[in-house]
């Protein structure tokens, strides 16, 4: 099965960011692209592209078990495909890994946050909104700064899952932020947004520290840099 593109922002210059953005079970890429307007017209020289799952009943992954499998396995059965497709808009774009911004909702969410923990140089920034990991990570590293966006009122995904994902971040030593959104159900209104645009905007990555430290200068390419 093939994935589905929608191209929301294509820079008449090289690009200097690249926003992916994956939408929730039941959804598709156009409405995602609505989302995708936010972050095009805060980062003008991004390339922003939302990005459509591959099942017949636009999701990711079977929520119902099937032949005994877990959550996880249904989860790794699907992210190489995922996987394709970040790499595939970076070779596209010419934008490295540390310049790449995956935006998630939802079922979306699920898939970005396993995708960085499968393979940690995936992406420099992860927006999850209402979301969670099909398991907790066991590691965590600082290449990845991710923002948590969860809705207090989350009934579907209630919001315990990005307060528990926070925690084992932290004690794992990752670069996470949390932001609960009073009074919100399972949704992304514009209070998420404008959280999640303040971070990228002015949310200082951990592993820049750590490179202070060790006497390197961060690129200026990545997202962090473009104010």
């Amino acid at each position: 099965m093939t994935l589905q593109y929608v191209i929301v922002q294509q820079p008449s210059t090289a690009a200097q960011q690249l926003f992916l953005l994956y939408h929730g079970v039941g959804d598709n890429p156009h409405s995602m692209a609505q989302l995708g307007g936010w972050f095009a017209r805060e980062f003008p020289q991004a390339q922003v592209v939302a990005v459509g799952a591959p099942a017949p009943g636009h999701y990711w992954f079977s929520e119902t078990a099937q032949h005994d499998q877990s959550e996880q396995q249904r989860v790794n059965a699907v992210l190489p495909q995922f996987v394709d497709s970040v790499r595939y808009w970076q070779q596209q774009s010419g934008v490295q890994s540390n310049a790449t911004a995956l935006v998630g909702f939802s079922q979306g969410s699920t898939m970005v946050l396993e995708g960085v923990k499968a393979q940690p140089d995936l992406a420099g920034r992860v927006v999850a909104f209402s979301g969670r990991y099909a398991t907790l990570p066991e590691s965590a590293t600082t290449r990845t700064t991710i923002h948590l966006i969860h809705g207090e009122y989350d009934e579907q995904i209630p919001m315990q899952h990005a307060e528990q994902a926070a925690q084992r971040l932290t004690a794992l030593g990752g670069d996470v932020t949390l932001d609960i959104v009073e009074d919100l159900p399972h949704a992304i209104d514009d209070r998420s947004m404008a959280l999640a645009l303040k971070h990228l905007h002015y949310t200082v990555p951990k592993r820049y520290f750590d490179e202070a430290l060790s006497g390197a200068k961060p690129g200026d390419d990545d997202v962090i840099m473009m104010m």
